[in-house]
């Protein structure tokens, strides 16, 4: 996908096209990485890419479960364990389960007629506001271009921290871009 979002047709398409455009640049941080490089976690924090890859994939789940209003059956107590990426774990498997996330929201918002449907707040959860009954499948949509946006920078931050790698080198790299005299695509250090 190219840096920006192509012109959209209609809000759906825009908020889609805009959560997709995130999901990208996500990706992108981990383009060119071994297993091991997606398991790091080379700054004072505890996230590795692998580990924020597994972390979105199962957010956007839990969202668009609720949109389908669908009980999570998920133990909380896990909850860490879904920002590590495990040794008997790959990078192309959390990114292949990841784009099989995002074709399972795009194929339930294709399903809604109105954004304005009520997706209702779960009760008890200590993060959920307790005076809100219900949000829309459209404020869940913005929510998850903010959380995906949100961790998109957490891994651009591990990504440079791993190997000085940032995000449109490594785009190009990974769309195949040709070379500029102000933007080289990104390389691995042993064929620079």
């Amino acid at each position: 996908m190219p840096g920006t979002v192509p012109p959209v047709t209609d809000e759906r398409d825009g908020l889609l096209s805009y959560l997709r455009q995130q999901r990208d640049a996500l990706r992108v941080t981990a383009h060119g990485l071994s297993d091991e490089q997606a398991r790091l976690r080379p700054t004072a924090g505890t996230l590795s890419i692998g580990g924020l890859v597994k972390h979105v994939t199962d957010s956007e789940r839990t969202w668009i479960a609720l949109v389908k209003q669908q009980r999570d059956e998920r133990d909380v107590s896990g909850y860490l364990e879904g920002f590590t990426m495990r040794d008997d774990e790959t990078l192309a498997q959390l990114l292949d389960d990841y784009a099989l996330a995002a074709s399972e929201t795009e194929k339930v918002v294709a399903d809604v007629t109105d954004l304005g449907q009520a997706v209702p707040v779960p009760p008890g959860v200590p993060w959920f506001p307790a005076d809100v009954e219900a949000w829309s499948v459209r404020w869940v949509l913005l929510h998850l271009i903010e959380e995906t946006a949100r961790h998109g920078g957490h891994a651009d931050i591990v990504r440079e921290s791993i190997d000085g790698a940032t995000f449109h080198p490594l785009m190009a790299a990974a769309e195949g871009w040709p070379a500029t005299p102000w933007l080289q695509p990104w390389k691995a250090a042993a064929d620079r």
